[in-house]
């Protein structure tokens, strides 16, 4: 590269870094910066609220109740991934819908729930929406060979025998059979056969969005209950603006000491990185924003985890660029070879960790679904910005002048250190933690009927709505009233929301026995002269249903087969994927022993943190195996797999510390400058990049080659 060139390399970048950072922070068109514009989620940002009551007169059933939950569910993932379905009382589903603040417009298009019918041309009912047990929209190939969007019915077994019925009569001429829907017509689908098995395919849609659409109305309009409005009101944001304004600052914070490590620990690419990570904060907030992704808690952890894995990239690539310096190699030289080496393991970690990302959010629902599209975002981001423009910087700066060998650095020669002599120490060390975590899982049984401590989320509780006389802020709320209701629970795990445009206050808490209800009730009166007339308390189910934790734990064992067999085609050894997977079961294991012990809440975010755990013991694990591989191939005779092993390891100790040093001090700051919520995140979370290094470094090494003297799989 030519200096010449290299000025306007430079200058290219800075142009577009500026003009990314306008676009973020101020915005073109008069419409405000892109972060400004980011769609937030009910915990940053509230939104709509709609309570409605099944219709007759007998309670419906809990089996009723939880169908339609989890259908209504399924519904609300049209407006958004991040909306929560829960029963409150016995007859009653509340449905909360983020970043939405006109409720009737939702109203209007949600329709009338439990009100889809089949018809024939003749007008004689066909079917019920009951007889359908599930709608999904699908790509099908058509008889021409092409691929097109389609919605798949499964019906009952009472369904299955009337719709045989009806398309045994209306197939000799085709007949349409009509989808009514609020009594409105929303399909009118011609018979082409017989159906017999009780599952039917429609074609014909112009789109897979538009089959998707179909598919939820068939669901919702297929409910077991028929619902009625009973109340909708806009909410305020759960976190409020000091959960936001303190994960910005401690996001500020984490960045400039990160930017201040790189510089220092590797020089002059160290600026090159540290500007090109400035530039992917950049990219991620105009995303964000033009990608319309809705940002919660979980989606802030998808983010860090990004960040991370960003950071990771660079550091790896560096130890190659030094190790190659360390051989007499030249600058150019060494960077040409350093990026070429590298490239397999940058690619290696983030298409597995893409991998599990683009599962959970096929298979996952609400926060696990925000959690995987920040993260794959930020992945793309972060390979983009570490391959391409940390590469294209550091060559500027050197055709600019930038030559001496001090700026680069260089690698020195560091003797193996034998780590796999203490892995049978580390094994035993790791199950003894497992056994009390074990011990402490049945002692919580006991105590408090469950294993960890359960939150709302998990359990249901009691939901309290408070008129106060003055329109207080969240942070009054926080500061003055959330103490007293914490000591009636003995329950840090309070929630608020507030009613916009009112004084009126909802209080969700652990599940309150009468005596503690008037408690609050004389509480609220005595501290804050409230009417006690107008505090209503229902009891309210988990926001997180059966099935959803049941799609959740399906999500993660399809992303962990997903990444074992990708790590299996790429290493040629499934032993290496039987590794990871063990390191990562040993890291979840470790981190719910912290969870029974300390008994930090598990909440919403929960699943965050255990997928953010997941994410970053793939990466540690996967960097060392990638040198194996590479060592393996160059092994001498008088070398053993234990010596290579402890090579491997120790070339890249550097990288396991800085990578886990750099993503626990943005964790860390999280946690000091957090609310309670992000606390009971990012403490859990500071223990899991502890556990991933140690897991990494200490036994996914000596699990394999244990697995390598006594498992040889054919051919090997």
């Amino acid at each position: 590269m030519t200096k010449s060139k290299a000025i306007i390399y430079l200058i290219i970048f800075f142009l577009t870094a500026g003009l990314v950072g306008y676009s973020a922070f101020i915005g073109f068109g008069g419409n405000g910066g892109s972060i400004e514009n980011i769609k937030l989620g009910l915990d940053l940002a509230g939104g709509v609220s709609i309570t409605y009551q099944a219709v007759g007169d007998e309670h419906p059933s809990a089996e009723d109740m939880a169908d339609t939950i989890y259908k209504m569910q399924k519904r609300m993932e049209n407006y958004s991934n991040e909306a929560i379905v829960y029963k409150e009382g016995n007859d009653r589903i509340s449905i909360e819908i983020p970043g939405v603040s006109d409720a009737n417009a939702i109203l209007e298009d949600l329709g009338k729930p439990g009100s889809l019918f089949f018809v024939d041309h003749n007008g004689q009912e066909v079917l019920r929406g009951t007889d359908v047990i599930n709608a999904t929209a699908v790509f099908q190939t058509n008889h021409m060979g092409n691929t097109e969007p389609a919605v798949a019915l499964t019906m009952s077994m009472e369904g299955a025998r009337k719709f045989a019925e009806a398309t045994r009569r209306a197939a000799p001429t085709r007949e349409i059979i009509y989808i009514i829907y609020d009594d409105e017509i929303v399909s009118a689908p011609s018979v082409q056969s017989e159906i017999t098995n009780g599952e039917a395919v429609i074609t014909g849609m112009g789109s897979f969005e538009e089959a998707s659409l179909l598919a939820s109305t068939i669901r919702i309009g297929g409910l077991r209950l028929e619902l009625e409005e009973l109340r909708s009101n806009i909410v305020g944001a759960q976190l409020g603006e000091e959960a936001i304004a303190s994960s910005l600052r401690a996001a500020a914070i984490g960045l400039a000491i990160i930017i201040i490590f790189l510089v220092v620990v590797y020089s002059l690419p160290g600026v090159a990185a540290s500007l090109a990570l400035l530039l992917y904060t950049l990219l991620m907030v105009v995303l964000l924003s033009v990608w319309e992704i809705t940002l919660t808690l979980p989606g802030i952890a998808g983010i860090i985890l990004s960040i991370g894995m960003a950071i990771d990239a660079n550091i790896i690539v560096f130890s190659r660029v030094r190790e190659e310096l360390a051989t007499g190699k030249t600058i150019p030289s060494s960077i040409r070879s350093g990026y070429k080496k590298a490239l397999s393991a940058v690619v290696d970690v983030n298409i597995t960790t893409l991998i599990a990302a683009a599962v959970l959010y096929m298979l996952g629902t609400g926060p696990i679904r925000g959690f995987a599209s920040t993260l794959a975002l930020g992945i793309l981001l972060s390979m983009f910005t570490a391959l391409f423009v940390t590469k294209w910087l550091t060559n500027s700066f050197y055709a600019i002048g930038f030559r001496d060998m001090k700026l680069y650095g260089e690698a020195k020669e560091r003797k193996p250190i034998d780590f796999i002599a203490k892995g049978k120490l580390c094994f035993a060390i790791s199950g003894a933690i497992v056994a009390i975590g074990v011990v402490f899982v049945f002692l919580n049984l006991n105590r408090i009927d469950a294993p960890f401590n359960l939150s709302l989320e998990y359990v249901g509780g009691t939901s309290t709505k408070v008129v106060f006389n003055d329109d207080l802020t969240l942070a009054a709320i926080d500061a003055n009233v959330i103490p007293y209701i914490e000591n009636i629970t003995g329950d840090a795990n309070v929630q608020t929301q507030k009613v916009d445009w009112t004084n009126e206050v909802i209080f969700k808490t652990r599940t309150l026995s009468a005596e503690e209800r008037e408690q609050m009730n004389q509480m609220m009166a005595e501290q804050f002269a409230v009417d006690v007339d107008l505090i209503t308390a229902e009891t309210i189910s988990s926001t997180i249903s059966a099935e959803m934790q049941r799609d959740a734990v399906l999500a993660v064992l399809f992303a962990m087969v997903g990444i074992t067999i990708y790590i299996w085609f790429r290493f040629k050894d499934i032993r290496f994927g039987a590794s990871v997977i063990f390191a990562l079961l040993h890291d979840v294991l470790i981190v719910l022993t912290f969870y029974a012990v300390a008994k930090v809440s598990v909440g919403s975010t929960f699943l965050a943190c255990m997928l953010t755990i997941v994410g970053y013991s793939i990466n540690a694990s996967i960097v060392i195996f990638d040198r194996v591989r590479e060592n393996m191939a160059e092994m001498k005779k008088k070398d053993t797999l234990k010596d290579m092993m402890n090579k491997s390891i120790t070339q890249t100790l550097g990288r396991s510390v800085f990578t886990s040093l750099t993503t626990f001090v943005m964790v860390f700051f999280l946690y000091l400058l957090g609310v309670s919520s992000i606390k009971e995140f990012a403490l859990p979370l500071m223990v899991g990049i502890v556990c991933g290094t140690y897991s990494s470094i200490c036994l996914a090494s000596s699990f394999w080659l244990t697995l390598r003297k006594n498992f040889t799989p054919k051919g090997d």
